[in-house]
């Protein structure tokens, strides 16, 4: 890739002006009303048509007399080529979600999106919750942030009362908690497989990895060149997740994403690295109770950080012939109503809003208040990081395996990626 892409800070004047903005505000309500416009809605989020249509868009229009809301999802797998053709087209709908990072920023650059960042609901969202919908030099916003997965470890609460096992705080505690798992012989202490390799860097890397990187500080250090991959700080989890492997259960190197969930809601393990999207389907196959503990620190005491990661948002179609109203809806889904409809209507779905917002589910409600003691970032190679040849993502997820399968020591894993980065990345050379 030419290095001239990789440059930060990149921008393209938008088409929805400061001047439109301005009418945009002194717009409101009740004008929206007198409209009586309907707003369709992109989206490849097709399993959630019925959260819209009987939660999320009752609730909106009941406010918003005269502004109607229409749902029309994708297909995943088809949503970027749908939508793509679509606003080349000028057919696509007022209201475009968002999927984190180049893909929307692509769409942006190319006059796609409108610059949202002036939108009054823009306010209740921290940096960490507008990276994934920013430009590179995170001066302007695109989508509004709708919601974060964030990760952990579920575990089966029968297994840890059995055994006699408190959550673990410290990476010690947690070590030992695997090793009396492992001597009883119950339960395989975690379940996690190598063979699809994303989970080994998902929910392992970057699960444990902002505890030793600090979080945001040693991401954006990253980002800016003044810190390297065979630094300490990122060599170190791949330290951790070398002493997983023994952990994992017999022949974890040909198990896959669905053999992990089916052991774990199987009753078969005690432990699940996992990703807070797990939380409504594990609630309908355990029929065990199940707790969730944020990554252990190394020291009692030591300040928590937790990968709170950006995953979806959403924006307006800067060819919209409704500007007016689609800035209504969009500020109100900057809104604690908002948040607190989406987060119920999808566990493990968390809202980014700054607004305080009470789970029903009480393992997603124990997820969300992590961000009250620890820290949130981001995972570490989604923004920029992986835009060049080789890949860092990709390279992450076979460092990981390798890793934890003992065909390559930490050290290794991190000159490997850290070569891999400065030979297309110019802040790294």
């Amino acid at each position: 890739m030419d290095k001239k892409t990789c440059k930060t800070g990149t921008r393209l004047t938008a088409s929805f002006t400061a001047m439109t903005f301005g009418a945009v505000f002194a717009f409101g309500t009740t004008a929206a009303a007198a409209d009586d416009v309907t707003l369709t809605i992109e989206s490849w989020r097709n399993d959630d048509l019925a959260i819209w249509q009987d939660t999320i868009i009752p609730a909106f229009e009941a406010k918003h007399p005269g502004i109607k809301l229409k749902f029309t999802p994708s297909s995943p797998a088809e949503y970027n080529a749908v939508l793509n053709s679509k606003l080349s087209a000028g057919s696509a709908g007022d209201i475009i979600t968002c999927r984190p990072f180049d893909a929307s920023l692509a769409l942006y650059e190319a006059g796609h999106l409108s610059d949202v960042t002036g939108l009054e609901g823009m306010k209740n969202f921290s940096p960490v919750a507008k990276s994934g919908w920013s430009t590179d030099d995170a001066a302007i916003q695109f989508c509004v942030p709708m919601a974060s997965v964030i990760h952990g470890f579920i575990y089966n609460k029968d297994a840890f009362s059995e055994l006699g096992i408190e959550e673990p705080q410290t990476e010690a505690e947690f070590f030992a908690a695997l090793d009396k798992i492992k001597d009883d012989g119950t339960y395989i202490p975690m379940a996690m497989g190598t063979n699809d390799q994303w989970e080994a860097a998902t929910m392992g890397y970057n699960n444990i990895g902002p505890n030793y990187w600090k979080g945001e500080e040693g991401r954006l250090a990253l980002l800016a060149g003044k810190q390297k991959l065979t630094d300490e700080a990122w060599v170190a989890p791949f330290r951790q997740l070398a002493k997983w492997g023994q952990y994992l259960g017999d022949g974890y190197e040909a198990q896959t994403y669905p053999d992990s969930q089916n052991i774990f809601t199987l009753g078969r393990a005690a432990i699940y690295p996992a990703g807070s999207w797990e939380i409504s389907g594990f609630n309908t196959q355990a029929d065990f109770k199940m707790g969730a503990f944020f990554p252990p620190v190394a020291n009692a005491g030591d300040t928590c950080y937790i990968s709170d990661h950006t995953d979806i948002g959403i924006g307006m179609n800067a060819k919209t012939a409704h500007p007016e109203a689609a800035t209504v809806f969009l500020n109100w889904v900057g809104t604690t109503e908002f948040a607190s409809l989406f987060a119920n209507a999808l566990p493990g779905f968390f809202p980014l809003s700054s607004g305080t917002v009470e789970l029903e589910d009480p393992l997603a409600q124990e997820f969300i208040s992590w961000r009250g003691e620890c820290e949130s970032s981001i995972r570490s190679t989604y923004q920029v990081l992986s835009r060049g040849t080789p890949n860092l993502e990709n390279d992450t997820w076979n460092a990981s395996v390798a890793v934890i399968k003992g065909e390559e020591s930490p050290e290794d894993a991190g000159k490997r990626l850290q070569e891999g980065l400065a030979s297309w990345y110019a802040p790294q050379q």
